[in-house]
């Protein structure tokens, strides 16, 4: 539609996952109309972050250097690990405040129909850990859904008869949420994780 540099940048923006072709038409007009030090920051930004962010060697969450702040955190209890799919999910866990050990991010989970096995998942990286570290519990931390489930499943599986306690996250109503609004699947899982008073 349009051309030159401004189509460039609203092919390349439409590559980003979640952004549609009319978001990257306004996001590039927005950079476009910006100040050129707003727009210049916004490019350094994103070179820096290439250039600089690594993966964890430990955890294989995000990092500046080798390990990353929670691993070279000593205060952390290395006796528990939380697994999450991605990095994204651990700032999420680690934003509620609630996680006082470890993590450890799988790269993702496992999904027959993208081709995703468990080999291709960070799984003996996991297991290498926890017999190294002593480990006493692994929250397994993977999103509620099909592939979610079934990493989690896997997981615990080959945990479980090295005699760890292995814990998943419970799913169920929404803290402010109505029972008339609650699907079949959701209020069973509600009720399958109730816990005593």
């Amino acid at each position: 539609m349009f051309e030159g540099p401004i189509q460039d940048l609203i092919d390349e923006l439409a590559r980003l996952p979640g952004i549609g072709p009319k978001s990257a038409q306004r996001l590039a007009f927005y950079v476009v109309k910006a100040p050129p030090q707003d727009a210049r920051r916004l490019a350094e930004a994103i070179v820096a972050a290439k250039e600089r962010v690594r993966f964890c060697r430990e955890c294989f969450g995000v990092a500046e250097g080798d390990l990353c702040r929670i691993c070279r955190d000593p205060g952390r209890d290395t006796s528990v690990i939380c697994v999450v799919e991605e990095s994204k999910d651990q700032a999420v866990i680690e934003k509620a405040g609630v996680v006082k050990g470890r993590y450890h991010v799988l790269g993702g989970a496992i999904s027959p129909l993208e081709g995703i096995g468990p080999d291709d998942l960070r799984v003996q990286e996991l297991l290498d850990r926890v017999g190294k570290d002593g480990v006493q519990e692994v929250i397994l931390a993977t999103n509620p859904n099909l592939e979610g489930n079934a990493t989690a499943m896997y997981v615990a599986g080959l945990l479980k008869p090295l005699g760890i306690r292995v814990t998943r996250l419970a799913s169920g109503l929404p803290v402010g949420g109505d029972l008339e609004y609650a699907d079949e699947v959701t209020l069973g899982q509600a009720l399958e994780g109730r816990r005593e008073m």
